[in-house]
């Protein structure tokens, strides 16, 4: 097998150990990353374990997992339990600085925990706005209007890059209008370009100097064209790349979702994200998919991607222990409040 072949795919895990079936597959010159899910925690102890094992087969790769908080929240037996971020935009309504600086706060706090354990990213901020539409973006999203996303997005992100943590904005040109889960089938957002640069963009055009990484969505924006953005040359690079000058890497979103499927086979799939500019493509939840995607690889040659190594986490000091109490007690009393 060629070493020339880039490590352009993320993978997962079936369990809390790295199986030897699965050292062989994070051993593909293809493999270049590996998120992780609640199926594969357990405890702290227990992750620490499964992360050394994952560094002994490749340093290198970029572990990755969605904390962003609330219903999403992969890690939460011996983690502090975080608030959706919905709790910190209630919070700025009633008091704008302490909401962007607890944000900030629940920023740090987040990727501490994290980097603490050799882990690299977690795919946060959802950017998304909420317009009450959604139950897949819901309370995940900061706020439903974009100038007070930008603010408590902004200050989240600097809390995560204080804590070493590369900060991922998604779904980029905006999820939060369609109702329809892109877990589950394809949503379709039928608005005209002018009404998505007016409102869901502008988070992603102001913050795209600050963020590492950009996951678009699988959504279909009709009046625009009709391919999702994550396949779409036109989003990924007209607009993200070009207009709004993002230069880190593009992640595509999980590729085993519904909304993927209009591209084909996962191979078809994978071709179609790389091809349209995204960097890493996520192949996850589907061990067939993901094996037929890294076979398909072996065969093709891509060059030009951002390194998604680049996002390796670079941890400094550990949170200021005063910073933390108060962090700690901030998360709880938010998730309190929201009872």
């Amino acid at each position: 097998m060629s070493d020339t072949i880039s490590p352009l795919l993320m993978l997962d895990l079936e369990g809390l150990t790295v199986a030897d079936s699965e050292k062989e597959l994070l051993s593909h010159p293809g493999a270049g990353g590996l998120i992780l899910f609640a199926r594969n925690y357990e405890s702290r102890e227990q992750l620490r374990e499964l992360i050394r094992q994952i560094r002994a087969v490749r340093p290198e790769l970029l572990i990755a997992v969605d904390q962003e908080g609330g219903r999403v929240q992969r890690f939460r037996e011996e983690f502090v339990r975080l608030p959706p971020m919905a709790a910190l935009g209630r919070r700025y309504d009633q008091d704008p600085a302490a909401g962007v600086r607890e944000a900030r706060l629940l920023g740090e706090l987040m990727a501490s925990e994290l980097t603490e354990l050799d882990i690299d990213i977690s795919f946060a901020p959802v950017l998304d706005l909420d317009y009450g539409n959604s139950t897949v973006i819901g309370d995940r999203s900061f706020h439903g209007d974009a100038d007070a996303m930008t603010l408590l997005a902004g200050s989240f992100i600097d809390g995560m890059h204080a804590a070493g943590m590369a900060a991922t904005g998604k779904h980029f040109p905006g999820h939060g209008h369609v109702v329809a889960d892109s877990h589950l089938e394809l949503p379709v957002d039928p608005r005209p370009l002018a009404d998505i640069e007016a409102a869901d963009m502008r988070p992603f055009a102001a913050l795209a100097p600050r963020l590492d990484g950009i996951m678009p969505a699988h959504v279909i924006y009709s009046a625009v064209e009709n391919q999702t953005a994550g396949f779409s040359r036109y989003w990924l690079q007209t607009q993200l790349r070009q207009k709004l000058g993002f230069r880190g890497v593009i992640f595509s979103d999980d590729m085993s979702m519904a909304g993927a499927q209009c591209a084909g086979g996962y191979p078809e799939r994978a071709e179609a994200a790389l091809k349209a500019g995204c960097d890493m493509v996520l192949a996850c939840n589907n061990r067939q998919g993901a094996e037929q995607m890294l076979s398909w690889l072996e065969g093709q040659r891509f060059s030009g991607q951002v390194p998604a190594a680049g996002l390796r986490a670079r941890p400094r000091c550990a949170m200021e222990a005063g910073r933390r109490i108060e962090a700690e007690t901030l998360a709880k009393t938010l998730i309190e409040d929201d009872a």
